[in-house]
């Protein structure tokens, strides 16, 4: 059992759920709580390491290295490449969304519809311990793929002067491009795209993020 803080392996821990550098540096990530463990296993990804309060590691120890207000009883590392990559014919394409709940909110929501996420430069990272989270397990489902891979045609949903969604062609293969909630997605990507907007009933100026990815998938689900 782990009974020094300067172990190493909690050191890697430590190191994976504080900064993006050490993640892509060493193609690993950091997933805190038996929810997370057990959606990987069940996916069949297996861990580089376990630690598991009171069984590998002491249990205050590894609640000094959790970020949760709660310590998770179980952190596992596990490798990047493990993750799924294969293609799909509908994607999220996520256009510099800083906030990582809602890029782990829309990777769980592309796992409910069986889509691929493509993320681009400048967005907050899937695989941090608060995007992590948001995702709920759905990261060791939902294939994250490169911004130039993002299938068929785009679709650009914009939240003024597009065409309404019930009327857009939604015929996968199909990426429907989601951009930051203040700046939206730049004039250059939406000319390439052909526009959307989601139509709104009430006096809300625009949708979260999250809550027009999903909208947008389950149009182009209800139509399959």
């Amino acid at each position: 059992m782990i009974t020094s803080r300067e172990n190493e392996r909690l050191k890697l821990a430590r190191k994976l759920l504080a900064a993006r550098k050490h993640r892509r540096e060493s193609g690993l990530f950091a997933c805190e709580g038996e929810d997370l463990v057990e959606a990987a296993s069940a996916a069949g990804i297996e861990p580089v390491e376990l630690l598991v309060a009171g069984e590998t590691v002491a249990p205050e120890l590894l609640a000094s290295v959790s970020t949760l207000p709660h310590p998770a009883r179980v952190i596992g590392v596990y490798r990047t490449a493990d993750l799924p990559s294969a293609q799909r014919d509908v994607a999220l394409g996520l256009w510099r969304l800083a906030d990582p709940g809602n890029v782990g909110t829309l990777i769980r929501t592309a796992d409910a519809f069986r889509a691929a996420v493509a993320l681009s430069g400048g967005c907050a990272d899937p695989l941090g311990p608060k995007a992590l989270r948001a995702s709920a397990g759905a990261i060791f489902r939902v294939p994250l793929v490169a911004w130039h891979e993002a299938p068929g045609r785009h679709v650009a949903l914009v939240a003024h002067g597009g065409t309404p969604l019930a009327d857009v062609d939604l015929t996968p293969p199909l990426t429907l491009l989601l951009g930051a909630e203040r700046a939206g997605l730049p004039d250059e990507l939406v000319a390439q795209s052909h526009k959307a907007t989601i139509a709104l009933p009430g006096p809300a100026e625009s949708l979260n993020v999250a809550a027009a990815g999903a909208i947008a998938l389950y149009e182009v689900s209800r139509r399959s």
